[in-house]
């Protein structure tokens, strides 16, 4: 019986195939890939809840994004009350970011702290080297470090994952300094595998834009400053509340002018271009202060700053 329905099973696919439509099998293919996808990344967060386990107890560098909501999110799982969440509150944190952070931690029961950073106190910092990140983040841990230890915990860890290696990272550098764990990277969970996994533990961070700080808007050698970062912030919450998802707003200075140069996700740029949508994107960006509003038609890419 099992072979005669195997064979009719066989014989429907062939009879599809030959009549030069590919739709089910490409869809039998996808059932197929995402049921081994599913089963990889289940099999990594295993491995990372061992991982977290064997710390006994974890400090996490958290910022609400993606990564970092779910590595704290499946610490307090493992560890429970040996575990903590520590925010850093700068300028390059939008304010609905903090607040969405601390939203999402006191939903799922997170332990959270928010800790100052001075980052903008270091005129290597504010300078904005391509290295940029590597005096933000050692700002970070030099915070975090010393709370680790005062409070008992055993490793400090932060989201780096699989899918970052051999990008340009140099807050990598700063973490290394200071023996900074990366589980999620450790275990082989690549980005797209943390968002499948985020969502399948029911966390709203699943499908979030990535989320880069507010100085990564600001070309390297440019000085970055208050000022700049609450127009992008300002700029970035315009584009945002008008439901585009792919947002980031370049900051350049030309001629003592400010230029704010949007990068949007490619399949958004025909609703920008929409009537009427772009005049208004224009003259809000203008009422913050930018002279030039310009659209760049690559899209939005991760690093475009990077490329010269």
């Amino acid at each position: 019986m099992s072979k005669t329905l195997a064979s009719q099973s066989q014989s429907k696919r062939w009879r599809v195939l030959r009549g030069g439509t590919e739709h089910l099998r490409v869809v039998l293919d996808n059932q197929r890939d995402q049921w081994q996808f599913r089963c990889v990344a289940t099999g990594k967060l295993d491995q990372l809840r061992n991982l977290l386990r064997s710390y006994e107890s974890c400090l996490v560098a958290y910022s609400g994004g993606v990564d970092s909501v779910f590595l704290a999110y499946v610490a307090h799982e493992v560890l429970g009350k040996r575990t903590l969440a520590a925010i850093a509150d700068s300028a390059s944190l939008p304010r609905r970011e903090l607040t969405d952070a601390l939203d999402i931690a006191a939903r799922f029961q997170i332990p959270v702290r928010i800790i100052q950073t001075k980052e903008f106190s270091n005129p290597d910092y504010l300078a904005n080297p391509t290295n940029r990140c590597y005096f933000c983040k050692h700002e970070l841990f030099e915070e975090l470090a010393p709370l680790a230890q005062r409070e008992g915990f055993a490793v400090l860890a932060y989201g780096e994952n699989a899918s970052d290696t051999g990008d340009f990272r140099p807050g990598a550098k700063a973490a290394a300094e200071f023996q900074v764990r990366a589980p999620l990277k450790e275990v082989g969970l690549t980005k797209s595998e943390i968002r499948e996994l985020s969502a399948q533990l029911g966390l709203p961070t699943a499908d979030k834009p990535q989320m880069a700080c507010l100085s990564s808007r600001v070309p390297y050698g440019e000085a970055v400053g208050l000022e700049k970062l609450k127009m992008i912030e300002q700029a970035e919450y315009v584009l945002r509340d008008l439901g585009f998802y792919d947002v980031r707003v370049r900051h350049h200075e030309m001629s003592n002018a400010h230029l704010a140069r949007i990068e949007i996700g490619p399949d958004e740029m025909s609703k920008l271009l929409t009537e009427g949508v772009f005049e208004a994107v224009a003259t809000a960006l203008k009422r913050i202060g930018y002279r030039h509003v310009t659209l760049d038609l690559e899209g939005y890419r991760r690093g475009s700053l990077n490329v010269t």
